[in-house]
């Protein structure tokens, strides 16, 4: 749908968000706009994780999920961050709605592969009925990135990934990844527009490293729906709009 937004808010960035975050949101909103939000937890899942001394490991910028840790994240992303964002929103007077990946199916998954990841979930589908309820009814659902599959069994979702296919799965009009960083940086220097294209030349030559290469898998999976654009931002200084003058990284098909 052209008037749906999703935003991916980075767990190193959900604290840092600014006032004016939730206000564009509501001047979104205002203008017709449908916000759908899916957050990480990454900092407050290693700070528990630490807390009960539960080592973790990552592996090609995702955290390999045992049984014992993903009991640790579902605690941190739905019991903790989802609250304290919903309420961010809420205090904004908006409609905010916080809702885990396992509510009613919300999204489903399977491993990408349990040898090397654990419980690690690759997305396989998403209940795009059960958000247009809540979206026609001008709530703004929060989600938090966890999955089952239909035995119940509970995964890890990379937030990127997830925001990446509940976007591609609503046709939304635009997916913007909020993070800590100001985007795609080569050489120090922002990277204002970039290409599917260059985005495989980057990941080959390493400036595409780490936690960045989920944001842009999510950006092209997004990008082979109708996705139209994604967006790269610092939710700390960026003003979100509409418009094509966002500070950050578009990534667009050509």
């Amino acid at each position: 749908m052209d008037n749906i937004i999703v935003f991916k808010c980075g767990g190193s960035s959900v604290d840092d968000l600014s006032d004016d975050f939730f206000k564009n949101i509501s001047s979104l909103q205002k203008q017709g706009m449908k916000p759908v939000i899916v957050h990480g937890g990454g900092p407050a899942i290693k700070e528990n994780l630490n807390k009960l001394n539960i080592e973790s490991e990552f592996i090609d910028g995702l955290r390999k999920t045992t049984e014992e840790i993903i009991d640790v994240v579902e605690m941190v992303l739905s019991g903790s961050v989802n609250s304290s964002l919903t309420r961010r929103f809420n205090q904004t007077n908006l409609k905010a709605l916080g809702i885990s990946g396992t509510d009613n199916n919300l999204i489903t998954a399977k491993p990408i592969d349990y040898e090397k990841y654990g419980l690690v979930g690759e997305v396989e589908n998403v209940n795009v009925e059960l958000l247009n309820v809540l979206l026609k009814e001008d709530y703004i659902p929060v989600i938090s990135p966890l999955a089952v599959d239909l035995a119940g069994n509970r995964y890890n979702i990379n937030a990127d990934t997830a925001a990446g296919s509940i976007a591609k799965a609503l046709g939304a009009k635009q997916l913007i990844i909020v993070t800590d960083v100001a985007g795609i940086l080569k050489n120090d220097e922002l990277l204002k527009e970039v290409t599917i294209h260059d985005i495989e030349k980057l990941i080959e030559e390493g400036t595409i490293y780490g936690g960045m290469i989920p944001k842009v898998k999510a950006a092209l999976n997004g990008l082979e729906g109708n996705v139209s654009q994604v967006k790269i931002v610092n939710g700390k200084n960026s003003v979100l709009t509409t418009d094509n003058h966002l500070l950050g990284t578009t990534i667009k098909n050509t």
